[in-house]
């Protein structure tokens, strides 16, 4: 990450999104104290945060939209001088802080919060028609928290989160306190798994809170009353998805797993750390978002456990995902996985030739051709590696970078170690990840690919 000795340096280098991050630090955790009503759409908020210079600083800067920052303390001093810009604020020392030091930041703030504009349509706090999502991917999060806003830099979070009593709260992490005071409830979730701020989430509504103990961790839901059947038809399979995903990726990652099904419609469902969030239109009661139920669960894998390096590395989080979506179908008994790749290999063909997969530019990053060439990508690996070398790849993977960020070239070079008796494998990844032209997926061997999970 670059330096911010100076305003010109406050940013962490990632040049899909070059005004987001900062330099010079790594946060080690957040402390969210956040004040809401629901009515005015009116947050007063204290956030603490503990943090590690990687260089001496004189000043350093912290992303945060829309919100005005009242007071700054350093280390406890109420002298600390910040200035703020539309996008950062910057906060100068009494003294250079050294090296490696670690320090701590107190911010409190206030406004009233709002999604920003991105290239990628709106992200951040938003409201809805009777509540809030946060729908922080990639650049949202600095609309309701002073952040380091960089995928690469995750860290703890407790999110306390202050409402009026009629709404449930669903924040990062477990729930470890609910208390009620003067018709105002206040929530406290704690987040120990090391969390990127985009997967960092508060979502509030007029929900109905269940739980149920399922194998091989529990699951949170929250919904409104009048979706309630809907909901439980949905994701009946829920269960069997995740002894699947457990068995075919590896352990699952978290403590648990929650699912949020909001009142209102949403363009597509939304992952955050250890949990998804779907709109009304999403459950149906006839299993009609399956496939989505199926991807968003798999980014608790891959994205959220294993998280990126920095935004051009996406394919990693969107084409296992999407990989998901054909492994499911195949084991709930439809299409098969090598069927549904070469469906949408046929479709990808008729499509323009000119995305670079382990690069394809921050307009791209959430083109439909990153998800559906990442899973193509990883079919044509498992083929030309076979079943049991890939599935063991795939578990590895997630083992050895759990809670980790990780780049493309780490994945080349990890499947390039545990697969060294395939051949090939350094001109398959050239041509799938830094061509352009789709390259032709390899004959399916003689007996069909499936995936069923180890015998």
């Amino acid at each position: 990450m670059t330096g911010a000795k100076s305003a010109g340096a406050h940013h962490a280098g990632d040049p899909y999104l070059p005004h987001s991050g900062n330099g010079g630090y790594t946060v080690e955790s957040y402390d969210l104290d956040l004040r809401y009503r629901v009515a005015t759409n009116r947050l007063d908020a204290r956030a603490v945060i503990v943090a590690t210079s990687t260089q001496e600083l004189s000043s350093f800067s912290l992303d945060l939209v829309r919100l005005r920052v009242g007071k700054v303390r350093l280390n406890g001093s109420k002298r600390t001088r910040f200035t703020q810009t539309p996008s950062k604020v910057v906060v100068t020392p009494e003294r250079m802080i050294g090296a490696g030091e670690t320090f701590t930041v107190e911010f409190d703030y206030a406004g009233s919060p709002a999604p920003r504009r991105s290239p990628w349509g709106t992200v951040g706090w938003e409201e809805l028609t009777d509540g809030v999502i946060v729908a922080a991917q990639p650049s949202g999060a600095p609309t309701w928290f002073p952040c380091n806003d960089h995928p690469s830099d995750k860290a703890r979070y407790r999110i306390r989160v202050s409402a009026e009593e009629m709404y449930a709260v669903v924040a990062s992490g477990r729930l470890t306190d609910r208390t009620v005071s003067s018709g105002r409830a206040t929530w406290t979730y704690d987040c120990e798994e090391p969390t990127a701020t985009y997967l960092a989430t508060v979502q509030i509504g007029r929900y109905l809170l269940r739980r149920a103990e399922l194998s091989p961790t529990s699951v949170a839901f929250a919904f409104p009353a009048e979706l309630e059947a809907r909901v439980h038809a949905d994701f009946a399979p829920l269960a069997t998805m995740l002894g699947y995903f457990a068995e075919i990726f590896g352990p699952y990652p978290f403590e648990d797993y929650t699912v949020v099904v909001t009142a209102d419609p949403l363009e597509i469902p939304l992952e955050a750390q250890a949990a998804a969030i779907f709109g009304e239109n999403h459950v149906d009661g006839a299993g009609g978002s399956e496939r989505l139920i199926a991807h968003e669960l798999a980014h608790q894998w891959f994205g959220n456990s294993v998280g990126l390096a920095a935004w051009r590395h996406i394919w990693l989080n969107e084409g296992f995902a999407c990989y998901a979506e054909w492994l499911w179908s195949e084991r709930a008994g439809g299409e098969t996985t090598d069927q549904l790749a070469r469906r949408y290999h046929a479709g990808l063909q008729a499509l323009p030739q000119d995305l670079v997969l382990a690069d394809p530019g921050a307009a791209s990053m959430f083109d439909d051709r990153v998800y559906k060439r990442g899973a193509l990508t990883l079919h044509a690996l498992r083929i030309t590696a076979g079943d049991a070398a890939f599935f063991d790849l795939v578990r590895a993977w997630t083992e050895q970078n759990r809670f980790g960020v990780v780049t493309t070239e780490d994945f080349r070079t990890f499947a390039g170690e545990r697969l060294a008796g395939a051949t090939g494998l350094d001109a398959l990844f050239d041509a799938w990840l830094d061509g352009e032209p789709l390259p032709a997926l390899p004959p399916a061997p003689a007996t069909s690919v499936r995936a069923r999970g180890r015998r």
